[in-house]
């Protein structure tokens, strides 16, 4: 765990000196905080949400809780939209600094003293890990905190707060979001570990964006609907990735390679 620690230490130490990674860390956070928030609180001053189901796609108002009002459910439609922004965020936040993490000490040459000390591979890519991993999981926490206390400020009623805290957010975030979190790190430390430039290992990296921007774009066509079944699938086929990724970027990740052949 001393070992650990000191790898995660060193790289908040290096990579928030970056400011691109830094920006990503506190910019975009707050962006898909407030920009739900300034939405809603724009449908109440305009004259309120609308309360007509057609409105949105009939599997979704189907879906809907029984005995709540129409503009209950309309608000729930735009708001599980908003969902697919905190689940957005332990994606691209840990993307930004793995990707960083390994192709930019090649660049620097700081990783090759680092692997010849007695740290094994596996102390390595977790300290890693939960140096990209944990900025982002806490970040998506306080967001969501920030966002269910704001929501009664711009018009949401209590039905639609409990539904925001209800098990569908919950497991999304509280669940899903780490589970993500890994996922994204192991990916972006395989390709960085794969690449020569920090821009191209994000670039490549990103591309675990597309399967949210599909839920997304399945959602509001009526074709997905985000509830309760759909987050127990994500959990379980995240779990399943999660593992399958640890083990493909602890395999690929070759110390003699590194120590011989990077320049």
């Amino acid at each position: 765990m001393n070992r650990i620690q000191t790898i995660v230490d060193k790289e908040w130490a290096e990579v928030f000196k970056n400011r691109v990674v830094l920006l990503t860390v506190i910019i975009m956070p707050l962006v898909f905080t407030i920009l739900p928030l300034v939405v809603l609180n724009t449908l109440r001053t305009s004259g309120g949400v609308p309360g007509n189901s057609s409105d949105m796609p009939s599997s979704f108002a189907k879906a809907c809780t029984q005995g709540m009002s129409a503009g209950d459910c309309m608000q729930i439609f735009l708001v599980n939209e908003f969902l697919l922004l905190f689940m957005m965020m332990p994606l691209a936040i840990p993307i930004a600094i793995a990707a960083y993490s390994i192709v930019g000490e090649k660049a620097t040459h700081s990783l090759e003293p680092l692997l010849a000390t007695p740290i094994t591979t596996v102390e390595l890519l977790v300290g890693k890990a939960f140096a990209a991993g944990a900025p982002a999981i806490v970040t998506t926490w306080v967001c969501f905190i920030i966002f269910v206390l704001a929501t009664p400020l711009v018009g949401v009623t209590p039905a639609v707060q409990a539904y925001i805290l209800g098990p569908t957010w919950l497991l999304a975030v509280l669940l899903v979001g780490p589970l993500m979190a890994i996922a994204a790190v192991n990916f972006a430390l395989i390709v960085s570990s794969r690449v020569s430039d920090p821009r191209a290992a994000e670039q490549i990296s990103m591309v675990l964006i597309l399967p949210l921007l599909a839920a997304l774009f399945g959602q509001i066509a009526g074709v997905l609907v985000i509830n309760v079944q759909f987050m127990l699938l994500a959990v379980v086929f995240m779990a399943v990735a999660d593992v399958g990724l640890i083990y493909l970027g602890a395999s690929l990740f070759q110390r003699e390679t590194i120590l011989t052949k990077w320049k």
